[in-house]
């Protein structure tokens, strides 16, 4: 080969190899680009997401503190005064079934989100009530859907406990301490807003006090 053909051939190869890296950077650029774009479309979902979810979680919050401070239709209330507060032995004849206050025994019912499938002691939920818990009581009148449900709910809500009561009126009463409130289903939109309103609520005599660390059955 002359040497003119061989400086044309290496001119070739170096153009062609100019061309290559040429393309290579154009595709470089282009993939820069659109991973720059996919991300700025992905932060800003994301942002826009998170600004959704917590705007939805603030209205959530909103709108149960506002349900906590409305009075509860069909709650009924007893004076502080008329509800002591004595540590005493034995049985206590109470003037409302579930109780809701006066004196109670010295040790209170675990109430910690529990459920209990048997009868306790009323002198011992009386004593939870006092440091803010909110008891559920249901007897055969209320289907086995609507205890499930009123179970689920329970065990996931701290300062709350439940058990049967073969002895209350109504199929499901919830009770804090001084509050009653009597419903048919589980459904009753009254039921969270009793929650709401009288876990570790303003009618707590001991708030803070422990829900753990009592008994147990």
């Amino acid at each position: 080969m002359s040497k003119t053909s061989k400086k044309a051939a290496s001119a070739a190869r170096r153009a062609k190899i100019e061309e290559m890296r040429r393309a290579e950077k154009a595709r470089e650029r282009r993939n820069r680009i659109l991973t720059i774009t996919l991300s700025t479309v992905i932060v800003a979902g994301l942002v826009g997401w998170g600004g959704y979810a917590l705007n939805r979680a603030n209205e959530k919050d909103e709108q149960q503190a506002a349900a906590a401070k409305k009075p509860v239709r069909g709650e009924k209330s007893w004076p502080k005064k008329e509800l002591t507060q004595n540590h005493v032995q034995g049985t206590v004849d109470y003037p409302m079934n579930p109780p809701v206050g006066g004196d109670h025994n010295q040790a209170w019912m675990t109430c910690d989100g529990t459920v209990y499938t048997k009868a306790i002691g009323k002198e011992n939920a009386v004593h939870s009530l006092e440091h803010g818990a909110v008891w559920i009581t249901y007897n055969d009148k209320a289907s086995e859907d609507d205890v499930k449900a009123l179970s689920d709910k329970v065990s996931k809500t701290p300062y709350t406990l439940m058990s049967p009561d073969e002895d209350q009126s109504g199929p499901i009463v919830l009770s804090a301490w001084g509050k009653q409130l009597s419903v048919t289903e589980a459904s009753d939109p009254r039921v969270e807003q009793f929650l709401s309103k009288y876990v570790q609520g303003a009618q707590t005599p001991e708030p803070g006090a422990a829900c753990t660390g009592g008994l147990t059955a």
